[in-house]
C-alpha cells in the first residue's frame, strides 16, 4: 500500500488534464475521454481491462475468492477550472486498492467504478451516470438538454459511444453484481474538518433538499411620492424572509445536526433606482439529514414568507423547482469507517454531506458510506481546491484501511 502512489497520480492527472485555470475534465469532451485512457493505462498495468456500461460508466475489475463485492466509486470528470482532489481522488484511491490486493487474492471481489457525468456541468443535471444505473434517470427530463455552445446532450453521448434511449439498461449492469458495499473518498468541499482541525471524517449520508421559488407581487410604484407606510414592496417582503430562513437554519442546528437555508438568487422587477419594487423573485433551498426536520424547516418557511406578505401588504407564490429525500449511509459501514479514520488519526468526526455525490444514488440499491478529506478554506470546484499532503495521505491510509475492515468483514 502507498499512500504516496495515489497523490503521485493524482498530480499526474493534473498535470495531463488542467490549465493554469484549474481541472478541464468536462463529462464526454476531450480531456475527459484523455483522462479515461490514461486511466486505462494504469489499469492495464495490473492486467485489467474496464467495462462500459449503458450509462457511460467505466468499471474495473480484480475478482477475488468470492463473487461478493466491494464497489469503490469516483468520477473523473470535473468542472470547468475544476480542483485536482474533487471526484479523482475517489478513484485514484480506488486503484490503489486494486494494487494493495494484486498479489494477494482477496476474500471478495473489488470494483473500481469511475462514473459518467457526476458533475452535470455541462448540461445541468448531475449523477448523469450514476443515476441511469439506480435507475432513477428518466430520459425524457433529459433527452432535450443543450450545453451552452449548442450541442445536444443526445449527440455528446453517442460520440462517447452511450445512446440516451438505452442508458437504462445500466441497471441490469449493477443489479447484476452481488454488492457487499459502496465506498466513496471524496474532498468535503466545505469547511468543517478544516475547523476541527481533522484530516478525515465519517459522512453520515447526504442531505435531503427542499428547493423553491418564492414569487412576491406587490405594486411597483414612485419611490420620490410614496410614503412608506403605503407601500407594497415586494423586495422588502422577500428579504424579512431571507432573514427568517436564516433563523430557521440557526434554530434546527444542534451539535449532532447542521442544516442549512440559502436564498441565492433574487430577481427584482422593475429594477430601477426610482421606483419601488412591485416583483420580487428569490429561491430557497433548504437542506437536512432527517427527513422530520426537513420537512418542519419547509413549514416554517411557509409561514416566514406568509407573514412577510401580511406585513408588506403583498402575495406570495411559492414554486416547487426540485426535491431530494434525505439519504442517511449505512450504520454497520459508519461505524467500521469510525474505526479506520480513528485508528489513523487519533479522531474520527462525523458529518453530513450536503453536496449529493454517486454514493447517494447508491444507498438504495447496498450498503453505503464516504469518507470525507480535508477541504483546505473550504474550496471545492475551483483551482485553489487543496488539502496538505501530510493529511491527504493520512486520509488515503483511513480509506485503504476502511476497504481492508470492509472486504474482510
Amino acid at each position: 500500500m502507498s499512500t504516496r502512489d495515489v497523490i503521485v497520480n493524482l498530480r499526474e492527472l493534473a498535470e495531463l488534464t488542467s490549465t493554469a485555470d484549474g481541472a478541464q475534465r468536462l463529462a464526454w469532451g476531450p480531456v475527459w475521454r484523455d483522462a479515461r485512457q490514461w486511466f486505462n493505462a494504469k489499469l492495464a498495468s495490473l492486467d485489467i481491462t474496464p467495462e462500459i456500461d449503458a450509462g457511460g460508466n467505466s468499471w474495473a475489475t480484480l475478482p477475488g475468492a468470492s463473487d461478493r463485492t466491494v464497489i469503490i466509486g469516483g468520477h473523473l470528470d470535473s468542472v470547468p477550472n475544476g480542483g485536482w482532489l474533487d471526484g479523482a481522488l475517489g478513484v485514484m484511491v480506488g486503484f490503489e486498492a486494486l494494487r494493495m490486493f494484486r498479489d494477494r487474492r482477496p476474500p471478495v471481489t473489488i470494483k473500481v467504478v469511475d462514473w459518467a457525468d457526476e458533475e452535470g456541468a455541462r448540461f445541468g443535471r448531475s449523477l448523469l451516470g450514476s443515476s441511469a444505473a439506480a435507475g432513477s434517470l428518466t430520459i425524457g427530463d433529459v433527452e432535450g438538454l443543450v450545453d451552452k455552445s449548442g450541442t445536444r446532450l443526445v449527440d455528446a453521448l453517442r460520440d462517447n459511444g452511450v445512446e440516451l434511449s438505452r442508458m437504462h439498461e445500466a441497471q441490469a449492469f449493477l443489479k447484476a453484481i452481488d454488492a457487499l458495499a459502496y465506498l466513496e473518498l471524496h474532498i468535503e468541499q466545505g469547511p468543517v474538518l478544516e475547523a476541527l482541525d481533522q484530516p478525515a471524517g465519517v459522512v453520515l449520508g447526504t442531505f435531503g433538499v427542499e428547493r423553491h421559488l418564492l414569487r412576491f407581487t406587490g405594486q411597483a410604484a414612485h419611490s420620490g411620492s410614496t410614503p412608506i407606510p403605503m407601500r407594497r414592496d415586494a423586495f422588502l417582503a422577500a428579504a424579512e424572509s431571507a432573514l427568517g430562513f436564516r433563523e430557521i437554519a440557526i434554530r434546527h442546528t444542534t451539535p449532532d445536526a447542521r442544516v442549512v437555508c440559502t436564498v441565492g438568487t433574487v430577481k427584482v422587477e422593475p429594477g430601477i433606482v426610482t421606483a419601488v419594487p412591485g416583483v420580487c423573485e428569490i429561491s430557497l433551498d433548504q437542506r437536512a439529514l432527517d427527513a422530520g426536520v426537513l420537512a418542519r424547516m419547509l413549514a416554517e418557511a411557509r409561514d416566514v414568507a406568509g407573514l412577510a406578505a401580511q406585513h408588506n401588504n403583498v402575495t406570495v407564490e411559492w414554486r416547487t423547482l426540485w426535491r431530494i429525500a434525505p439519504r442517511p449511509f449505512d450504520a454497520r459501514l459508519i461505524e467500521l469507517c469510525a474505526e479506520a479514520v480513528h485508528e489513523v488519526t487519533g479522531a474520527a468526526p462525523r458529518l453530513p454531506s450536503g453536496p449529493l455525490h454517486d454514493a447517494a444514488e447508491m444507498v438504495p440499491h447496498m450498503p453505503t458510506v464516504m469518507m470525507f478529506a480535508y477541504s483546505s478554506k473550504g474550496l471545492s470546484h475551483c483551482k485553489e481546491e487543496d488539502t496538505p499532503e501530510a493529511y491527504l495521505e493520512q486520509t488515503i491510509a483511513a480509506f485503504l484501511r476502511l476497504v481492508e475492515k470492509t472486504v474482510h468483514a
